[in-house]
């Protein structure tokens, strides 16, 4: 190739660099920040090149100038604990890849991720730009790793494949929850012993360590958080336990009897994953399943993350309304929002979940307050690109009620 090809084709790269680091502006925005600054009013954010590059500056030259008219900014919502993007009807066998029942701690489901699933854009319209999906796993107490991704629709959209070790504990159909605690347990101090002889031998011909042990390691190092559904208050203080005896992340899903122990969760520093509508018991661990909950735990000073409950890779588009019942059982609209955000991206590792300088560009303008049912998005960014919010329900409506000389539900 001369050189001259090369400049040829260094200057397109150029100006194609240039063309796609546009400039926005978002001015006039009530922007809830999810940060330490709450909400500013009648404030500007500019984005570029996928950041989140000024609020409030003192003058900007932008390729794209947006007036939201005092309506609402928020940082995207990210949804947890669903698999999105690894089934797109529960019932049809052929379409699930969540689950297998040789599944283990090394059984990474992100390959299978699809980001032209139905529910994505479904899921955008509630304004969630990121979600973390998890395995459900199969025989084994260790459900496989949690991954992020982020909801553009675009291949290659996973951002960390290994965001959280997934590990079934509490009540079990079959068996006793004291193995599936030892099991646990065993695991890590196997690691711990393997780590402390690789360390006395200095063997540097040591040979590669597998995913499990990788994992493993992470989790003892307070790399990578373990994510447990557990529910019963004596459950919550055996995990609290461990965090202890192991100095590890966890992180705790379910917790309909957390009001009972939100005073240890508190000290332990543990977030919870809760669900706002969760008001009756399920079984006999869930006994103290409230309404309230995600307000009692926020007023004790956990972290409170809000998830969907039951089918959530197909409702995720619902954490909005969630919240709102949340708030409305006691629960603060910034903690709500929080909830959704923040404390979502703080316990997961993921960038993005506020709005502030240098943060990942994940915005939604909403016409009004995102928790009421009667709001929606007027725009979404993800990683600073505008991104639609027209789903499969949209096409079907149009499709229904189009006017047409063809027979009723039929479109030229």
């Amino acid at each position: 190739m001369t050189k001259f090809k090369v400049s040829l084709i260094t200057g397109a790269l150029l100006v194609s660099s240039s063309a796609f680091a546009q400039v926005t502006a978002i001015t006039n925005a009530t922007v809830h920040t999810s940060t330490e600054q709450g909400i500013l009013k009648d404030a500007t954010v500019v984005i570029e090149n996928g950041k989140i590059t000024a609020i409030n500056p003192a003058s900007v030259a932008a390729d794209v100038t947006i007036d939201a008219k005092d309506q609402v900014l928020t940082a995207g919502f990210i949804g947890s604990m669903n698999q999105l993007g690894l089934v797109e009807v529960g019932a049809v066998s052929r379409s699930r890849d969540a689950g297998d029942d040789k599944a283990g701690i090394d059984f990474d489901t992100s390959s299978a991720f699809n980001p032209r699933s139905s529910l994505i854009p479904y899921a955008r319209k509630g304004g969630v730009t990121q979600n973390v999906t998890v395995p459900h796993g199969g025989d084994s107490i260790f459900a496989g790793l949690a991954f992020v991704a982020d909801l553009s629709g675009k291949f290659g959209s996973v951002t960390d494949k290994h965001s959280a070790l997934v590990v079934h504990l509490g009540a079990k159909s079959d068996g006793s929850r004291a193995l599936s605690y030892k099991q646990l347990v065993d695991k890590l101090e196997g690691q711990q012993q393997s780590l402390a002889e690789k360390d006395d031998k200095k063997d540097n011909k040591a040979k590669k360590p597998s995913l499990e042990e990788q994992v493993l390691t992470q989790i003892l190092d307070g790399k990578m958080p373990i994510v447990t559904h557990l529910t019963r208050a004596s459950d919550i203080l055996e995990i609290i336990k461990i965090k202890e005896q192991f100095d590890i992340n966890v992180i705790i899903w379910g917790g309909e009897d957390a009001q009972l122990v939100k005073t240890q969760l508190a000290d332990a520093q543990i977030p919870v994953i809760v669900s706002a509508v969760s008001n009756l018991p399920s079984d006999f661990d869930s006994l103290h399943a409230s309404l309230e909950t995600a307000g009692v735990l926020e007023k004790a000073g956990v972290k409170v993350i809000l998830s969907i409950g039951g089918d959530g890779s197909h409702n995720v588009y619902q954490l909005r309304f969630d919240a709102g019942i949340a708030v409305s059982n006691g629960m603060s609209h910034e903690g709500a929002l929080k909830a959704l955000t923040a404390n979502v991206a703080d316990s997961f590792g993921i960038e993005g979940g506020t709005i502030a300088k240098g943060q990942r560009a994940d915005l939604v303008l909403w016409s009004a307050d995102p928790f009421e049912i009667s709001t929606h998005v007027q725009k979404m960014w993800i990683n600073g690109e505008e991104v639609s919010t027209e789903s499969r329900h949209d096409k079907l409506r149009d499709r229904y009620t189009t006017d047409s000389k063809l027979p009723r539900a039929y479109t030229k």
